[in-house]
């Protein structure tokens, strides 16, 4: 039985075949991985873009198959990974839960006794007999987080459920993960969010270039994760690889003048595409977004004046000090995403806001120190302005 295999959790996941003769000019997406898994664990896999964190997925997934090694899967297995992976374009959102549930081997009786539940989850009633190609990015993501989650997975594999859709899904999705977990099924998430990773997980495996540096308490995993990104802070950020979609950011730069920020942003039009305005998002230093620029919300990024080049002026908020990221996100309304470069420039707070302080202000009472305004009322209901301060 399934439900009885999961007590066997993953057996000797990756096992190395062969001596070590490799070319030294080949790149390994993994390499030397081994890793169990028991029932009920819920573990965050943390590490840079490009370390093998989707790679390693896939191959839990069964999408992958290993160029060497193996992994032993006891149990059904939900995933969600790429937007739209296991979808059809072609058919509406209500034939692609039963195809969805199909797949996983379920029977139509359990697929319909599951269906309402998935449908009030993703709060697309309204949409299910549309279509998944006509669907925006944040829709299809509720539905297949919905599916995935509902079709009573032994093992719940999640790649960045958190980086599409509003604050309200994701919660909705942190807290159906954790009532999964709480089930005694096994939750493998990955996400640049290390608020979410600590809340969610137990244990946490930190991947670089492919191998396992630290597996361990998540604490310790996203210290060390954390002070590794830190020294290699940098105020410049340019593509490697070609995109291939509509729209692609090729530069970024980042400047500290005085409180403010400045970026400057080059990026291109590959084909066309609606009128796209930008956000900034400003995080700490685990990758927790802490505020959002929207410096024009209407579209202004226009196809036939491409290339562009933008640039972008920051007013900062008092903060203390420290190393944060800034990350760009280019698209249209109805969160259609052409291009997005998450927490890619830093840059270096050194001057604590309240340096007159007997003690300063730390991370654990927040990141935003706002200016404040005292009056005091004295009994005979005077009022007294005592001043303004941090």
């Amino acid at each position: 039985m399934l439900r009885e295999a999961i007590m066997e959790a993953f057996r000797a996941p990756f096992r190395r075949h062969g001596a070590n003769q490799s070319d030294p000019h080949e790149i390994w997406a993994l390499r030397d991985v081994s890793f169990e898994v028991r029932p009920g664990e819920v573990i965050g896999i943390i590490g840079r873009n490009g370390a093998g964190k989707s790679t390693l997925l896939k191959i839990l997934s069964q999408i992958t198959e290993p160029t060497i090694g193996e992994v032993d899967l006891y149990g059904r297995v939900g995933s969600l990974l790429e937007v739209g992976m296991g979808f059809h374009g072609e058919l509406s959102g209500r034939d692609n839960i039963f195809l969805s549930a199909a797949i996983l081997g379920m029977r139509r009786n359990e697929i319909i006794g599951r269906f309402d539940e998935i449908v009030a989850f993703s709060e697309m009633e309204r949409f299910l007999d549309t279509p998944v190609k006509f669907y925006s990015t944040g829709m299809f993501m509720r539905l297949a987080f919905a599916v995935a989650a509902h079709l009573q997975p032994e093992i719940l594999i999640v790649d960045e459920v958190l980086a599409v859709g509003d604050l309200e899904f994701q919660k909705k999705c942190l807290g159906k993960m954790e009532d999964v977990a709480k089930e005694g099924r096994t939750v493998i998430f990955v996400s640049h969010n290390m608020a979410a990773v600590r809340t969610l997980c137990r244990r946490g495996i930190y991947l670089d270039q492919g191998r396992v540096v630290f597996d361990g308490d998540i604490g310790d995993a996203v210290t060390r994760y954390v002070s590794t990104v830190s020294d290699a802070a940098s105020d410049t950020w340019r593509r490697s690889a070609p995109d291939h979609g509509a729209f692609q950011i090729d530069n970024i730069s980042a400047k500290l003048e005085g409180h403010s920020l400045k970026l400057l942003i080059e990026s291109k039009s590959l084909k066309r595409h609606k009128p796209a305005f930008l956000a900034v998002d400003i995080s700490e230093p685990s990758g927790t977004v802490i505020m959002q620029a929207l410096p024009q919300i209407e579209g202004f990024i226009r196809p036939e004046e491409s290339p562009h080049k933008i640039e972008v002026k920051i007013d900062l908020p008092p903060l203390i000090p420290g190393i944060y990221r800034a990350g760009v996100w280019i698209g249209t309304h109805n969160t259609e995403t052409l291009d997005e470069v998450r927490g890619c420039v830093s840059f270096i707070i050194t001057e604590s806001p309240t340096s007159g302080r007997t003690f300063p202000h730390t991370p654990d009472h927040g990141f935003i120190v706002p200016e404040a305004e005292i009056t005091k009322y004295t009994k005979k209901t005077e009022q007294t302005k005592i001043g303004t301060g941090v």
